[in-house]
């Protein structure tokens, strides 16, 4: 695994202007986010001048990743081999904590400890050591406060998505949002690649995805709610190559991120079935959809469609080496289900109630083929309706319900719902916001959710791995748009995540963000700033 050389990058932390009087800054806690669980400051500080050395476990990658991070505050004339005589210094303990990312930070005036029993612990530890990193304003030295810190993260899944169909962002911007998230200990990026609107990532068995599939005629122009819809004429599109997505994953496993990918099932299907019309219930004509929502086209039950998306599923698996899948699985309507001869054939078959149980049996063929490859389903919450897959993963997004029913069935739950988790509402009233789809989740709920619902019994309580934000992307049409709409709010996220709710709170959280965006504008950042 990889460690960054900084959350924001040395150079611009440096010139950023995050300096203080070292008297005052001294009496200040630094402002790390997610917020530590115990964080204890001693006297004296480390001076990143006389920083010469770095020792790790021998057989870790760390080892030469720390050291070019040294080779960084040579260059930048901070430290000098020649006379330095503070050392950085990590020590692997596999006894050290039950929590296999939690971690260990020792600074002293001479020697910073970071003890873990994981490359995951060594990565956060070595994370909030750089967020310890402060300009004194008097002499311009570089350096780091003494203190001593334990941390280990509430929730085992702490996680971001990204849609990249309704509109379509280059490997570029991917490998920065995962930056983003490695800057603020997430753990997960759940890839949204496939929609009605586009296909994004290359099958080499099926080329008409990606021919086809990937690329809509036009796009509509302002809110979907403004009648009549106009639109830009505009032909749109895009996707990723398997060698780009390796690309992409191996630089998220180097930052500590784990990718879901998501392949929509069996509904918003409508790019997919413009590629392959004899996968639906009517046989199409279709072409990817210029507008948002929920179609009625989707993919039909016939086994051919099973065999289809087994097929797609195995390239899919072959790219991401991840445990989890996401199989979609909402918002399927049963519109061309309930009339079609096949459809109904396949329900009669197999004992079927109505169209739900259809579903349901569905997603269970998805789920056997993914267990014959080692690999174990996600879907979000309307998966439960007609009966969930045996070992299937819920993500509960129309509220906390479905994710409540899910962990009292047995079944691991991430809550991702829509308030406060969706960063595609609007986060201030302010007039001038940019067109964002409707709702309102400010920065003070997000920071304030608790992932465990009030009053659900322990027993269930332990099924929840955690939550995830989610970025849908149909007004967001460039990366500037999506930095606005996740800017400051995956930070409040990050610590609702990490943290115990007893530990932190609004005010200090704004103290220390505060401090992140003077970063965030040294990075150049597009961030929503008036938040308070």
């Amino acid at each position: 695994m990889r460690l960054p050389y900084l959350p924001f990058g040395l150079v611009l932390l440096i010139l950023s202007g995050l300096s203080f009087s070292a008297h005052a800054q001294d009496k200040l806690l630094p402002a790390i986010i997610p917020a530590p669980t115990s964080l204890q400051l001693m006297p004296g500080r480390f001076s990143w001048h006389e920083f010469s050395a770095i020792a790790a476990p021998t057989t870790s990658p760390l080892l030469s990743d720390v050291q070019d991070f040294y080779k960084q505050l040579v260059q930048l004339g901070v430290s000098d081999v020649k006379t330095g005589l503070n050392n950085l210094q990590f020590e692997l303990d596999t006894l050290f904590h039950l929590n296999p990312e939690a971690y260990q930070v020792v600074i002293k005036p001479n020697l910073i400890t970071i003890k873990a029993r994981s490359e995951q612990g060594f990565l956060y530890g070595f994370n909030s050591v750089l967020q310890t990193m402060t300009v004194d304003s008097v002499d311009g030295t570089l350096y780091s406060p003494c203190l001593s810190i334990e941390d280990a993260p509430r929730f085992p899944y702490r996680g971001m998505h990204l849609d990249v169909c309704r509109h379509f962002f280059p490997v570029s911007f991917i490998k920065r949002y995962i930056d983003y998230l490695a800057m603020y200990k997430f753990n997960t990026f759940h890839w949204h690649l496939t929609e009605d609107q586009g296909w994004r990532i290359e099958i080499k068995q099926y080329p008409k995805l990606t021919e086809i599939g990937a690329w809509r005629a036009e796009t509509l122009v302002g809110h979907y709610s403004q009648k009549p819809h106009t639109y830009d004429g505009i032909r749109y599109g895009g996707y990723y190559t398997q060698e780009e997505i390796r690309d992409v994953v191996a630089y998220a496993t180097s930052k500590g991120v784990t990718i879901i990918p998501e392949i929509e099932m069996p509904g918003h299907a409508l790019a997919a079935l413009s590629a392959y019309p004899e996968l639906s219930c009517t046989g199409g004509p279709f072409t990817p959809a210029t507008t948002w929502g929920v179609f009625d086209d989707v993919f039909c039950t016939r086994p051919e469609t099973i065999t289809f998306l087994c097929n797609v599923l195995d390239e899919v698996i072959d790219l991401f080496p991840g445990t989890y899948i996401h199989i979609g699985g909402d918002e399927c309507p049963k519109t061309r289900w309930k009339v079609c001869p096949v459809c109904q054939q396949n329900r009669i078959d197999h004992g079927l109630a109505d169209e739900h149980e259809l579903q349901s049996w569905f997603i269970r063929q998805i789920e056997q083929h993914l267990h014959s490859r080692g690999r174990r389903l996600i879907g979000w919450d309307e998966i439960l309706e007609g009966g969930l897959a045996p070992d299937a993963t819920v993500m509960s997004w129309r509220g906390t319900r479905g994710g409540e029913e899910a962990a009292r069935l047995g079944h691991h739950v991430i809550m991702t719902p829509g308030q406060p988790c969706y960063f595609d509402h609007y986060q201030s009233t302010l007039p001038g916001q940019p067109v964002a789809i409707g709702g309102y989740n400010p920065l003070e709920s997000v920071h304030q959710w608790d992932p465990l619902p009030p009053g659900l019994e322990s027993s269930a309580q332990n099924m929840i791995l955690g939550g995830q934000g989610n970025v849908w992307t149909e007004y967001m049409l460039d990366e500037r748009h999506v930095e606005y709409m996740v800017f400051p709010r995956l930070a409040a996220l990050a610590e609702a995540l990490w943290c115990d709710p007893d530990t932190t709170n609004y005010d200090d959280f704004l103290h220390r963000l505060n401090i992140h965006e003077q970063r965030w504008q040294a990075e150049g950042i597009n961030y929503f700033r008036y938040y308070r």
